[in-house]
């Protein structure tokens, strides 16, 4: 039982960054997009990517796998349309 709520809340936590990363890709909008929250956020995951498969923790490892590639999308086009252009002075997308 135990296990069968960790997979549940690992499969509603992964799946809930799925429709920004969609969208972004989309629109190219991230506007909303906070970069500070992002990078932490996906830096965390990539940790737990490793302490899983430090562990062998297959379920981790699934959960933070898709959390981080989707997740690493929407951080990519953040910075593509709209850090790095204010960096080098140039009007965002």
């Amino acid at each position: 039982m135990i296990q069968m709520i960790g997979n549940i809340a690992a499969v509603l936590t992964t799946v809930s960054f799925v429709p920004d990363a969609i969208k972004v890709v989309r629109t190219k909008d991230v506007s909303g997009i906070n970069p500070i929250m992002y990078t932490l956020f996906v830096s965390g995951v990539f940790l737990w990517l490793v302490y899983a498969i430090a562990t062998n923790q297959p379920s981790l490892l699934g959960a933070n796998g898709v959390t981080f590639f989707f997740s690493s999308i929407t951080l990519f086009y953040k910075y593509k349309l709209d850090v790095i252009p204010k960096l080098l002075g140039k009007k965002s997308s």
